[in-house]
């Protein structure tokens, strides 16, 4: 067997998660490499799902068993595993591992292991700083020109061996700035005052930049010309077998762009499907092209109408129309036709082997395959079998075929994959025909030759795929399309496969595939986040072959982004506390119009009553004051939102039982008040106006998991879940600014909706499907954003002819979308 290529190498390590400077380093070292290479396929690291962090580890251990002695094949294993599992997370703890092996044979003492290589090891920041303290107490430690050398000192503390240095230098300037107070030198220089104490309680001043249409535009006019996707092939320049497959593929797509969305109708889309459909409908969009929305149905034991429905209404959802919609199953017959072409060139052959054995002849951990008893057989016979296969003369696992490959060739996916298996059991669009199914592997290609694919865009995992994909195309003298592979996108801290939601949903973790804690697609609609927002978040990011591994709090900041710039802002208060101002009279009121937005005039204004009885938030008001406290104290004046003038405490009133304040007195400072340090919100008693809006239930939701990696957990990612990631708050009131603001969303949505579907070639959803109550987004001033749940039962939005305003049977439910700012860990178990 000829070495592999450094080409080759870099293909095959950027396919199990290095990025391509890593990737092409790691090809440097040639021993370092032949070893990677080996760990690669031994592990099936390709298939493994590794994070870049992990890929970088498994490198180092590469490089570090190239210098070792006596690491034998089952050590080895026991640190490729400890890296999966996450038990090792840095190169240095990789490092001590090998050392260990060295001095160390299996079978492996855990305790001893975990012990030596920091496995589990875990310090809180109040234990750091109690040994920063100690540290500094012990070697009298007085100013800050010590800094240094106490950082220094700290990590050499034994028992600190494997904290985090970046932890142990916030531990110690945190002390630092305890002890001694800010460093002088590092105060910044000062700035002249550019806003008044007061507006700082605006949330218009928050650090979120808004939402620019012409930007975000550009953005994705670059993400689709330049990098990744601007450097791919144009039509037609992919290579084919015969000169005529070109020709008649450019003839076919008028050397267009052709490209297709092709998922499993076995669950329900998340996040990550969102970039796969950003690239493949994006990308040919904007060369003037076509996408197929193709559903890859071959497996019947998965697959529900309900998943089909889903997927369709997303894509729509997103703001995408697929140019057809078509099946895998479409091609049935076609695909079995050439099963028996691939016999007959004695390329494909009929299998009895158990998938145990299968397995053990592929060289499952080994490097080599070894080639099926089967393989051999005269092409006659496996055409005969492979027809009593179709006639249903083997019941499943009895036989299968498969494809005649290159089992000298280092790649896995060369090693004689089936392409058809034996499954009884009724398919959706087909019935009870066929009693075989074709595989991923044989049927992905061939649909898309059918379909005259030009771009087929798929993620990194299949970069060993694209072998047999082309083998199988020129094997059977097809059109072959071109697959080009970039990076997936994981959010962390989340979960996305099917399977583990399912376990989610089934055991009552959570409401359903679409409780807003999750992040399916129909979660996040649910929660209230707009689809540009998320086609702005994915745009964002830029499309690679490096995979994007986002924190959550990334993705909330770009949705936070969209909606600052877009969104009504209405008067709220989540926990009222009420306010009777004294000095104004009982029927007092006054009509207050205020901006729906103060830098997006078009959105209108509202009108809001002002009278005696008011409520704020009751984290507005306490009754300690202090020099760094401007909101509501007793004897302490603040300004009103958009209100005419400030108020003062002048008294409270205190629950007998419960000590808590149940009322402020206050003060209405009409006549020659001071300017405010801080403005508050409110609402106001009007029951001829019906103000407030009283929200029956405000859904506040925080991450679902306490760690970024839940598949880290032990014993699984269950024990990970946050068991405070939602909390319902009763009581809020809004401004009666949100009736007119519900039904012109409302009416704007389905307007805006029924428009997009006049314009479809073949409507599949109604616009009735495409809005739902999530429409109704609006800023709580001052709160967070907020969307209606579809929980509510709001009368007006059922009826139209209802006029606006609170009606007998509804019940609001409002979901938080994002808070103002990011959260400080709160929520956290």
């Amino acid at each position: 067997m000829t070495s592999p290529s450094s080409e080759d190498l870099i293909s095959l390590f950027k396919s199990a998660g290095l990025p391509q400077s890593k990737a092409a380093e790691a090809t440097k070292n040639a021993k370092g490499a032949a070893i990677l290479r080996d760990l690669v396929l031994s592990y099936n690291l390709v298939s493994a799902g590794l994070s870049e962090k992990q890929a970088v580890l498994v490198s180092a251990l590469s490089l570090q068993l190239g210098k070792a002695q006596n690491i034998g094949g089952e050590e080895r294993a026991y640190i490729v595993n400890a890296i999966l599992e996450e038990k090792l997370k840095s190169v240095d703890q990789v490092n001590v591992a090998v050392k260990y092996f060295e001095t160390h044979a299996a079978p492996v003492d855990e305790n001893d292991f975990s012990t030596t290589c920091g496995v589990g090891f875990a310090v809180t920041a109040a234990q750091l700083e109690e040994h920063v303290k100690q540290y500094m107490d012990a070697n009298n430690t007085s100013t800050w020109s010590h800094l240094g050398v106490v950082i220094g000192g700290v990590k050499n503390i034994p028992a600190l061996r494997w904290a985090n240095p970046l932890d142990i230098k916030n531990a110690v300037e945190r002390v630092f700035i305890e002890k001694f107070g800010p460093k002088e030198g590092a105060k910044p220089k000062p700035k002249k005052e550019t806003t008044s104490p007061a507006d700082a309680s605006d949330t218009s001043k928050l650090p979120v930049s808004e939402y620019d249409p012409a930007q975000s535009a550009k953005a994705r006019r670059i993400v689709f010309e330049e990098g990744f996707l601007g450097s791919l092939h144009k039509p037609g320049d992919n290579p084919q077998i015969h000169p005529h497959l070109r020709e008649q593929h450019l003839a076919a797509t008028g050397g267009h762009v052709y490209t297709r969305f092709p998922p499993e109708p076995n669950g329900y889309l998340h996040i990550g499907h969102c970039k796969a459909i950003f690239v493949n409908f994006g990308y040919a969009a904007h060369h003037g092209g076509n996408c197929y929305l193709r559903f890859d149905d071959t497996n019947p034991e998965k697959e529900e109408g309900q998943y089909f429905d889903s997927i369709i209404e997303v894509i729509h959802w997103l703001g995408f129309e697929p140019w057809k919609i078509t099946y895998s199953s479409d091609y049935f017959d076609q695909l079995y036709t050439l099963a028996e072409d691939l016999i007959k060139r004695d390329k494909a052959y009929v299998c009895h082997c158990s998938q145990e054995q299968i397995k053990a002849d592929r060289g499952e951990k080994v490097s080599s395959p070894k080639a099926c008893l089967h393989r051999s057989r005269p092409v006659e016979e496996s055409l005969t079998e492979f027809r009593r296969m179709r006639d249903g003369h083997y019941r499943q696992k009895q036989a299968f075929l498969r494809m005649k490959q290159d089992l000298s060739d280092g790649n896995p996916q060369m090693w004689d994959l089936p392409a058809y298996r034996v499954l009884d059991a009724p398919h959706h669009r087909t019935g009870s025909k066929w009693k075989i199914y074709p595989t991923y592997d044989f049927t992905h290609c061939l649909v898309d030759s059918f379909e005259n694919i030009s771009h087929s865009l798929c993620t990194t995992e299949f970069i060993a795929s694209r072998q047999s994909y082309e083998w199988l195309c020129d094997a059977l003298e097809v059109y072959k399309p071109r697959q080009s592979e970039y990076g997936r996108l994981n959010i962390q801290g989340t979960i996305n496969s099917k399977r583990k939601l399912l376990q989610l949903v089934e055991e009552k973790y959570v409401s359903g595939w679409d409780d807003p804690r999750l992040y399916t697609v129909i979660a996040l609609r649910r929660r209230g986040v707009p689809p540009e927002a998320i086609l702005n978040f994915v745009s964002s990011l830029g499309v690679s072959t490096a995979a994007s591994n986002i924190q959550i709090v990334r993705f909330e900041q770009s949705v936070r982004q969209y909606l600052e710039g877009s969104v009504p802002r209405l008067l709220m208060v989540l926990r009222p506390l009420k306010v009777t101002i004294e000095n104004l009279p009982e029927d007092y009121v006054l009509m207050i119009e205020k901006p729906l937005h103060p830098k997006v005039p078009e959105l209108g204004t509202s009108v809001v009553p002002f009278t005696r009885t008011i409520y704020i938030d009751a984290d507005d008001f306490r009754l300690e004051d202090s020099k760094d406290y401007f909101r509501l104290a007793p004897g302490k004046t603040v300004g009103l939102f958009q209100a005419p003038h400030p108020i003062t405490c002048t008294s409270y009133v205190k629950d007998a039982g419960t000590s808590q304040v149940t009322e402020v007195i206050c003060r209405l400072e009409d006549r020659d008040a001071r300017k405010p340090k801080a403005f508050i919100q409110w609402v106001a008693e009007h029951a001829p106006s019906g103000s407030p809006v009283r929200v029956d239930e405000t859904r506040l939701f925080y991450p679902l998991f306490k760690s970024d990696n839940p598949l880290a957990a032990v014993p699984d990612f269950r024990a990970d879940i946050n068991s405070k990631s939602m909390e319902v708050v009763r009581g809020a009131m809004v401004e009666i600014g949100f009736w007119p603001l519900a039904r012109e969303s409302m009416r704007k949505a389905l307007e805006e909706s029924r428009s997009r579907i006049e314009k479809m070639r073949s409507p599949a959803v109604t616009s009735e499907r495409l809005v739902g109550k999530e429409c109704i987004r609006f800023q709580g001033l001052r709160v967070a954003y907020f969307a209606l749940d579809k929980d509510a039962r709001v009368g007006m939005l059922d009826q139209p002819s209802t006029s606006a305003g609170v009606t007998q049977g509804d019940y609001l439910v409002l979901n938080r979308i994002v808070s103002l700012k990011e959260d400080a860990g709160k929520g956290a178990s």
